[in-house]
């Protein structure tokens, strides 16, 4: 049993965090999170912090190790800070607004796009160009702000399009006057 790169995740006050074999549930004020992992790692509670270790050092072992590691410290993070992914619109007549729980893009279509909130995720508006993602599942704010950048990605003549919060778009020049 190895417990080479052993890195402990502490877990802070308020979240519960329950291991069952190889299953872990973590608890915290912003909801709960549960998650399966490999036969191949042993994960247990030593005083306040998780630890992963595996049991050989195999290839695909020692990959699995630290994601493990990385996708237990997300859910911990998750449970008791939850994640957010900002988003910006640019163009003429791009706009967000919130219907209810779900969230209408204006685009520059012929017809608005509606994203439903999934479970456990919370659209906000600041403003028309401003779109806030909230959740407390990193896995799943991350692929729905990718989603949402998809509809209308940033060009790189005018900069137009869908883009996360200081994101740069490099620009082109386009066709040089004569």
């Amino acid at each position: 049993m190895s417990r080479i790169g052993k890195q402990p995740i502490s877990v802070p006050s308020g979240v519960e965090v329950k291991i069952d074999g190889n299953t872990v549930n973590v608890k915290g004020s912003k909801g709960e999170l549960s998650q399966t992992f490999s036969d191949s790692l042993n994960i247990k509670q030593e005083d306040g912090s998780i630890v992963v270790e595996r049991k050989d050092d195999e290839r695909e072992t020692r990959a699995l190790h630290g994601l493990t590691r990385s996708l237990i410290h997300n859910m911990v993070i998750g449970v008791s800070e939850g994640f957010e992914k900002k988003l910006e619109l640019v163009g003429v007549g791009y706009r967000a607004q919130l219907k209810g729980k779900d969230l209408d893009l204006s685009l520059g279509y012929s017809h608005p796009v509606v994203f439903k909130a999934p479970e456990g995720v919370v659209f906000e508006v600041p403003s028309a160009t401003q779109i806030t993602i909230k959740g407390i599942d990193k896995q799943v704010v991350g692929q729905l702000a990718a989603e949402i950048r998809e509809i209308r990605p940033p060009e790189p003549y005018k900069g137009k399009g869908v883009r996360y919060e200081g994101e740069y778009v490099r620009r082109k020049l386009g066709k040089a006057a004569k």
